[in-house]
């Protein structure tokens, strides 16, 4: 029996090895949510600076990376912004470094932030759910990707109140790949196409309605291209469910922060997370939402 075999057949192994997989995916998924901001606001500065015939270095000198002529998801080695000191590999184990250093820098004996393991065991954890969910097929590794996209795309939005073109755009394109060339997929590439529209102009149509009645931004364009994104991976069909669920997650999280943490009304609330969570729940049990709820009305 190949290791193939084994997978293919025995459900602990699969999920086990899902768990792993996740673990070190959610180990460069921080690295990813750190630095694709910095990336594309050096990107947005230098372009700023060249077109308006500036000297980059004036406005760059309060940058931390400015340092790092090349600076991308490779490049510079990771390492301890307190004290530079790099991260040697045995430093970067998912959880297991964390616990040993305990929670501190090797070099410095700064604290590490605790939400780097915690990313770390959430990727795995949702990764071992999906191989649990879907079994050992290549749709399972496809919503595998999607789900780390996802992880990326709502801590970045949390942290910046932005969703990435240079994830959500190929997210999309994925997801219209899979429903192409995947015979275990129950979407359609039609009802995929037709996902990826809807979903794009749905929340395109609603920020319009929106901005000429008040004459305020109700959300950003990255949210009208994540939801195209979960509309190709999940079909047209899905749309209305993802909109209730992120809608309402939304509104109990922003009332939650109003009431008790006091939080300024007019401080945006960043809407890709609830459209992350809710294109997640979808796509693991959004049929068996579907007929639930049909079988609630009927009865």
């Amino acid at each position: 029996m190949t290791v193939l075999d084994l997978i293919a057949n025995n459900s602990t192994v699969l999920i086990v090895l899902s768990i792993v997989l996740g673990l070190l995916v959610g180990s460069f998924l921080n690295v990813v949510i750190y630095r694709v901001p910095v990336m594309l606001q050096r990107e947005w500065r230098q372009q700023c600076c060249e077109f308006l015939e500036l000297d980059e270095k004036k406005f760059s000198k309060d940058d931390p990376t400015a340092k790092h002529k090349v600076f991308n998801l490779v490049k510079p080695d990771s390492h301890c912004p307190q004290c530079n000191a790099p991260v040697r590999a045995w430093q970067n184990i998912p959880i297991l470094s964390y616990v040993m250093l305990h929670g501190k820098c090797a070099g410095c004996q700064k604290p590490i932030s605790m939400r780097y393991p915690v990313i770390e065991l959430v990727t795995g954890l949702l990764s071992g759910l999906v191989a649990w969910q879907l079994g050992a097929t290549w749709l399972t590794l496809a919503f595998l990707v999607l789900t780390w996209s996802l992880i990326s795309l709502t801590m970045i939005d949390f942290d910046h109140q932005l969703l990435p073109d240079n994830i959500t755009l190929p997210l999309l394109w994925l997801g219209l790949l899979v429903n192409t060339l995947l015979p275990e997929t129950t979407v359609s590439a039609a009802d995929a196409v037709l996902g990826a529209i809807i979903g794009y102009l749905s929340l395109w149509s609603l920020y319009w309605i929106f901005k000429l009645l008040t004459g305020k931004e109700g959300m950003g364009y990255g949210d009208f291209k994540l939801l195209g994104a979960l509309g190709a991976w999940m079909g047209w069909q899905s749309l209305l469910l993802i909109v209730i669920l992120s809608s309402l997650v939304g509104a109990v999280v922003g009332i939650a922060l109003l009431l008790f943490r006091g939080r300024d009304r007019n401080i945006p609330i960043p809407f890709g997370p609830y459209l992350a969570g809710a294109g997640f729940i979808a796509m693991l049990w959004g049929d068996a939402l579907t007929r639930l709820y049909v079988s609630s009305m009927a009865g």
